[in-house]
Formats: C-alpha cells, sequence, structure tokens
C-alpha cells in the first residue's frame, strides 16, 4: 500500500513540475484582447483633455467607426475635417507586476493622441498604419478611462494630400487591442527567403529580444501548414537581437497564385528550459522576377499579373469596415480571377494582406504620397517614418511584391515650389535606398511620375486610353511605345465610368469627336475632349473598352501585365457632378459589391475553373428598336463553347477564341419579337458539364417620345423595406429609354429613405439608367401610411402614398 502511495506522489510531484517548468508561459503571460466594443463618442474638436470631460452628451458606438460614414457621401458639398474624442472604460481585473500592457491601434485617421487616466501616453501620425502606446504606467486595477483624440483636419505635413481623388475619412477606422507581454519578450521578427528553388529553400530570420539576461536562448521551430514540425533549432542572442538559419529545407511547397501555400515560424524565448515567450508568422517560399523589357515570372514560370484596385470603404460605413467587409471584398477578387491586387493609395486593414497571403493574391503597397508634391522638413520627416512603418509592419507577407513610393507626386503642390523636379527627384532617390535598405528583397514602384521613372525599379505609365484620352483602340500601341521604353514597365490604371442599369444599342465611342491616338491623361481636363466628358457613362461602353484591353493583354507573351481601376466603386470629394454624387464610378461593382456587366468580362478571361456563363445586360430588360431590325447579343464566358437560344430556338454553337473581339466570339445577331423574348445561354466545359445562365426582356417596336412625367411605384423587399421605383414615360405612357436625367427622392412621412450610401437603391440624388431610378425606404411602423415623392426640374414633383 506504501509503495502504491509513494508512485502515486512521485508521478504527482513529476506532473506539477512538468507544469511549472515547460508549460509555455507566453499562454500566460501574452495575451490579445479586442477592445471594440462600447466606445463613446463625441462630436467635438476640442483640444484639451479637461475641457472634454465637462462636454456631453456622449454617443455610445463600437469601432471600427469614423464620423464621415454617410456625410462623406451626403449631397451636401464637403465632408466634416475636424477633432473627435473617443472614450473607453477599460476594465482591468488585476495587474501583474512582470507585464507590459499596450493598446494596439490598427489605425486611425489621420492624427491622435492617446491618454489613460488623465495622463498621454502615446499618439501617431499618419491614418493607414498600426501603432501601440505603452500603458503600463497609466493603469490600476479596476475600472481605467481612456481617450483617444482623432483628427482628420486638413494637414498639408501628412500624406495623403487633400487634394487626392478620395475621402480621407476621420475616426477610430480599424479594431483595437489590448495586448500584454512579459516584460523580457520577443518583437520584430523579420522572415526573409533569401534562396528558394523548386526543390529546397533557405529561411533566414532575426528577432528582437526586449531585454537581456544570462542563458537567454532562441528556439525556432519550423511548422508546415498542418501544424507538422519540420525543423528545430535553439540559437543565440547578440546585443538584444538572434538571428535563425534554417539551410537547404527540402520538399518545400511554393507559395503562388493558384496554390498559396503558408509556412509557421515559431519563436520561443528561452531561460533554460524554460518558454518565456513566444511568437509566430506565417510566410511563403516563393520568388518573382520582372524580365527586362519582358514578362513578370514568379517561381521561374511566366506569370501574366492580371489585376485591379481597391480602395477601403464600403456603402454606410466607409472606411470603417468589418474584418468580413474586408474579407469578402477579397474574396469577389479572387473569384473574378485576379492574381493581383493594388492597395491604392495607402496600407490597408491587416486583415486584407492576411487574405491576400491565404487566397493568392499578389500586392501592390503603396506610400499615401499621393499627390501634393513635395512638402517641408515635416512632411519629409512624417512620409519617411510611414514608408519605414509600412515596411516593418507588412514584412513577413509572402503576398507582397512591390513597395510603392507614391502616385502622380507632383500633381497639385500643397507647397510653394512643391512641384519642383530636381527637389523631388532627390527625396524620391532617398525613399528608394531606404525602402531597400529596409527590404532587399522586393521591388519598388511608382505611378505616373515620368521624371522618376529611372529612380524605381518598377514604372506605371498613365494610360486611360478611351475614357480620360483618345479612344481604347489605341491601347496596343500604348503598350508597345512603353515596353519598350521602360525596362520594368506594369500597367496600373486603366478603365471608366458606368452608371449600373444604364444600357444603349450603340455607345459613344467618341470616333469623328475626339483624338483617338491620344492615352495620357491630362492634369487639367477643361481643354480637352474625352469619353469621360462626352460618353453615356453606359454599362455597355465599359464593356467594350474592357473586351479590348483584355483581349490584347491576354494575347501578348512579353506584357507584364495590367491594373484595372478600380474594382470597387468609392466615395470621392472631387466629383459632385457624377451620376451618383460623390462617387468614382470606374467600379465592376458597385459600393455594396453588386456586380456590373464588366465583372463578368474580366471573370470570362481570367478565371479558368467556375465555369459560367453570362448573358451581357443582365439589368436591360426594357429595349426598343424597328421591327425586323438586327441586334447582337455578347455572351460572356469561360467555357470552350457556349450555345444561344431565343426564345427556345437555338441559335447556333459558338466556339470560344480570346483573340476574337467582342466576346471572345461568344456574339450572335438575332431579332427580338415584339413582347417578352427570352435568351439562354448553355456553356459547356471540357468535361462536357453545362452552366447556363437566362435573360428574359420586353422588346417593342415603338419608339419612346419625349419625357411627359415621372410615375412611381414599389415593391416589398425581402427584409421588409420599400423598393421605390420612378420610371420616366411619354404622353403615351410608354418608359423613355433615353431620358438621363437627375432626380431627387423625398420620404415626406411614414418611413426614411436608406440614403448616402453611395449605391443605385441608396441616393436620394440619382441619374436615371434608361429612364429609371430607384430607392429604398424603410417604413416607421407597420400598417402606417408612407408617402414618398421624386421631382427634378423637369417634373415639379409626383407622389406615391403606400398603405
Amino acid at each position: 500500500m506504501m509503495q502504491k502511495i509513494k508512485i502515486l506522489l512521485i508521478n504527482y510531484m513529476f506532473w506539477i513540475f512538468f507544469f511549472l517548468v515547460f508549460k509555455g508561459l507566453s499562454q500566460e503571460y501574452r495575451s490579445k484582447e479586442n477592445l471594440n466594443d462600447n466606445w463613446l463618442y463625441l462630436e467635438d474638436n476640442t483640444n484639451e483633455l479637461n475641457e472634454i470631460l465637462k462636454l456631453h452628451p456622449w454617443e455610445k458606438i463600437n469601432l471600427p467607426h469614423t464620423w464621415n460614414a454617410i456625410d462623406a457621401t451626403d449631397i451636401t458639398p464637403g465632408y466634416r475635417r475636424s477633432g473627435s474624442w473617443y472614450k473607453k472604460e477599460l476594465m482591468i481585473r488585476s495587474i501583474d507586476s512582470n507585464l507590459i500592457y499596450k493598446l494596439y491601434f490598427e489605425g486611425v485617421n489621420i492624427t491622435s493622441e492617446v491618454f489613460v487616466n488623465g495622463h498621454k501616453v502615446g499618439g501617431h501620425t499618419g491614418g493607414y498604419i498600426g501603432y501601440n502606446v505603452d500603458i503600463t504606467n497609466a493603469i490600476h486595477k479596476g475600472v481605467n478611462e481612456v481617450f483617444v483624440r482623432v483628427d482628420n483636419g486638413y494637414n498639408p505635413e501628412v500624406i495623403p494630400s487633400q487634394k487626392s481623388d478620395f475621402f480621407i475619412y476621420g475616426g477610430i477606422t480599424r479594431d483595437v487591442w489590448l495586448q500584454t507581454f512579459p516584460k523580457q519578450h520577443l518583437s520584430k521578427l523579420k522572415i526573409t527567403t533569401p534562396n528558394v528553388s523548386n526543390s529546397n529553400a533557405e529561411i533566414k530570420a532575426a528577432v528582437t529580444i526586449s531585454q537581456r539576461t544570462p542563458n537567454v536562448k532562441i528556439k525556432a521551430i519550423l511548422l508546415d501548414a498542418d501544424g507538422k514540425q519540420l525543423r528545430t533549432e535553439v540559437f543565440n542572442v547578440t546585443n538584444l537581437v538572434s538571428r535563425i538559419h534554417f539551410n537547404n529545407i527540402e520538399h518545400i511547397k511554393l507559395w503562388d497564385t493558384e496554390s498559396p501555400y503558408l509556412y509557421k515560424l515559431k519563436i520561443q524565448l528561452l531561460e533554460g528550459n524554460q518558454v518565456k515567450d513566444e511568437i509566430s508568422e506565417n510566410f511563403g517560399f516563393r520568388w518573382f522576377e520582372f524580365k527586362e523589357h519582358g514578362a513578370f515570372y514568379l517561381n521561374g514560370k511566366r506569370l501574366l499579373l492580371r489585376g485591379t484596385h481597391r480602395h477601403e470603404e464600403h456603402a454606410g460605413v466607409g472606411a470603417a469596415m468589418s474584418n468580413e467587409q474586408h474579407r469578402t471584398d477579397m474574396r469577389l477578387i479572387k473569384e473574378m480571377g485576379a492574381n493581383f491586387v493594388r492597395l491604392a493609395h495607402y496600407p490597408q486593414d491587416p486583415e486584407v494582406y492576411k487574405a491576400c497571403d491565404e487566397l493568392g493574391l499578389l500586392v501592390w503597397d503603396e506610400l499615401p504620397w499621393c499627390r501634393g508634391g513635395i512638402g517641408n522638413n515635416n512632411w519629409r520627416s512624417n512620409t519617411k517614418t510611414m514608408l519605414k512603418e509600412i515596411i516593418e509592419q507588412n514584412y513577413n507577407h509572402p503576398s507582397i511584391i512591390l513597395w510603392s513610393l507614391g502616385n502622380e507626386i507632383s500633381w497639385l503642390p500643397d507647397f510653394e515650389n512643391g512641384d519642383d523636379e530636381e527637389t523631388i527627384n532627390n527625396f524620391l532617390y532617398e525613399l528608394n535606398e531606404y525602402a531597400h535598405e529596409l527590404d532587399p528583397w522586393r521591388k519598388t514602384a511608382i505611378r505616373k511620375y515620368y521624371e522618376g521613372a529611372k529612380i524605381v525599379d518598377v514604372f506605371s505609365p498613365s494610360i486611360w486610353s478611351g475614357w480620360y484620352s483618345g479612344s481604347y483602340k489605341s491601347y496596343q500601341k500604348a503598350v508597345d511605345k512603353y515596353k519598350e521604353e521602360y525596362p520594368r514597365f506594369l500597367h496600373a490604371e486603366y478603365g471608366g465610368s458606368s452608371h449600373l442599369g444604364r444600357h444603349t444599342e450603340a455607345p459613344i465611342t467618341g470616333e469623328g469627336k475626339i483624338q483617338s491616338d491620344g492615352w495620357e491623361e491630362a492634369v487639367v481636363q477643361t481643354n480637352v475632349s474625352n469619353i469621360a466628358q462626352i460618353g453615356d457613362w453606359s454599362e455597355n461602353y465599359i464593356v467594350d473598352l474592357f473586351d479590348w484591353h483584355l483581349r490584347i493583354s491576354e494575347n501578348d507573351s512579353t506584357f507584364t501585365g495590367n491594373i484595372q481601376w478600380a474594382f470597387k466603386d468609392f466615395g470621392t470629394p472631387l466629383r459632385p457632378e457624377n451620376a451618383i454624387p460623390y462617387m468614382n464610378q470606374k467600379g465592376l461593382v458597385d459600393r455594396a459589391n453588386n456586380p456590373k456587366d464588366a465583372f463578368y468580362v474580366f471573370k470570362s478571361y481570367w478565371n479558368k475553373t467556375d465555369f459560367f456563363t453570362y448573358i451581357e445586360s443582365h439589368t436591360w430588360t426594357e429595349r426598343q428598336g424597328p421591327k425586323d431590325k438586327p441586334r447582337t447579343v455578347s455572351v460572356y464566358s469561360n467555357c470552350p463553347s457556349v450555345e444561344l437560344f431565343l426564345n427556345g430556338k437555338s441559335l447556333g454553337v459558338k466556339q470560344r477564341d480570346i483573340k476574337a473581339y467582342p466576346a471572345s466570339g461568344l456574339n450572335w445577331t438575332l431579332t427580338f419579337k415584339e413582347g417578352a423574348n427570352t435568351l439562354i445561354a448553355v456553356g459547356k466545359t471540357k468535361e462536357n458539364k453545362e452552366v447556363k445562365d437566362e435573360l428574359t426582356l420586353n422588346y417593342r417596336y415603338t419608339q419612346n417620345g419625349k419625357a411627359n412625367k415621372l410615375m412611381l411605384d414599389y415593391n416589398v423587399l425581402d427584409n421588409g423595406n420599400y423598393l421605390i421605383t420612378a420610371i420616366a414615360v411619354d404622353k403615351e405612357g410608354l418608359r423613355c429609354l433615353d431620358y438621363e436625367d437627375r432626380v431627387y427622392f423625398q420620404c415626406l412621412s411614414g418611413g426614411e429613405t436608406i440614403k448616402s450610401q453611395g449605391t443605385p437603391t441608396g441616393s436620394e440624388v440619382i441619374e436615371m439608367a434608361n429612364g429609371k431610378a430607384s430607392i429604398e425606404v424603410v417604413a416607421n411602423e407597420k400598417n402606417m401610411p408612407v408617402e414618398i415623392m421624386v421631382l427634378n426640374q423637369n417634373f415639379k414633383g409626383t407622389y406615391l402614398t403606400i398603405k
């Protein structure tokens, strides 16, 4: 019996010893708690904390948050550019004297100051980069008061310039965290893969230790995507830095755009056999090359860069997007078939980079030097600091291949002589050298600053064929010219605006009205004639433009690639005259991620796995024309062949050929009957599987007359709201398919319009699309009447009462 008791005691003591010595103290000491919920917000520009304490009432909010979520895209010129305050009661149930406590802000736009219990503990300049503040000496057990002053006011010393073509949203626009660390902890893990091949690879990494004590070692563990341990080794610490080296790692899986395989490097801080701290980072093995005057190569294979741009904002929330909204954007971009994304014109939410790593999207990351020229010494210091922060924070992401140093940097200077070429170039040389010092393994880039084209590694000139200048048919000429002129030429930004739902049989191409051979965008456009000014903003024109561009890029074996502008409609203070005021409508999807026709053009060229057919112009369900007039219908598909049916009759099978235009040869000439017509496109994959698309449209032989009045109708949406639709009709009651004037909605009683969203159904002021416009209305109470009005200068007011 005594022997059994002795064995039990020995086992018990062993497990106590094991628990105390071998358990990872990082699990106990290092923590990360999200603080997004239960903040208070006060819209007041006061600078002094003491003054703020006297003010009320505060509004309850959750983060992320911006005070410009609605006012940026409402119909009133300008948006609030000033200071505001945020307050949080932070409960800390106990304080461990062995820990360091920090607040981490993923992004606060654009300058900020942080106070804890009345003491200033830090702040930051620059709204698109994360930072932390040490609050260890300011906190106490129990409830702690955190105040954050945020200011997005005019500040010429902080990039981006106020003259940029996007809103500078004010607020705590990203997540906030409470972090704890042991006093002796790890930081600044930097992973490089200097030698990678198809068979083996090398890892070099560096990690910083906050305090030096005797007998401290670093244990590095390499894990695959399944968590399997591949390599383990212990390294010394010298001058608070440990340098990690794993050589000749065999049987690796490469990170690429089709199979973005991620490894993990885990780092442990050891004191004897005890783990004092632990951190880890995901990374990937890959290498790339921009061939001089040639194509781009990833892991030794030619890869055509198929890219788009992303601004960080969404309908109703502005820049204060949730992580899931960020993820949704990136998944849509990948679904379209893109393999590259330019983050314009600033670093974006950490969730975006994680998504790009996991989805296989190469990244152009951009310093927000966008317009404004060069500034004073404070401006230069702030700009250089931002570049360092961007590179250090995003260094380990395998998706990033380019650090962009700016966009249109000499345009519209904010300082006297701010557009001086010599001064700008001297600073650009300094930034370029600094970027390579911080990261010797990636390339630098810049767009549309020709005077600095030879300073950076990769250059993008301005080519806006068919929009800001010339005809889209000049695109090949522009590409050929710049491929020869610039050793590493990558075309960023092309496209044009389209108003969702606006269609025409004969888009305005500018033939005979514009100089067709040009392609450069002018700084001031009052003296030039271009499609941006005289075009119809129809979806049909933009489909044709993109189709032409993609046919050229997809068939050029020495082309690096191009980057469409932009994936999603976004807000801008510079465009009040647009079809949706204050919206840049060059997106392939609207501001709420509803795809336009152009989305499917890109998907047909780029998506190789998700087979589909899409009959162009799904929102064009009312059409008109003479009897027996032939019409052309295009189908966009990535299937090898497609058969089109009209009213149950086959119009024949066509083979897809990406050298053919339009729609890679998938177009049919047909004649609609009067009344309802049904089109069905049936695509067949190589495995003989069928994918279908169907479109029913009404065709009339009678041409509408001049618009005579507006009519209002409604239907009930799935969410219970009303979709109010205004139709312009002639005196015979025919819908005026050529009517495009602005209309103005207002809910007079019983409900509220969903407005200032910058979307086709969330804007009180909007141009009609083929004589139609809609807005969503929320009723105040069930079974109560709702009264809505629509008007414009031509029609003084039409009313609808929903009972």
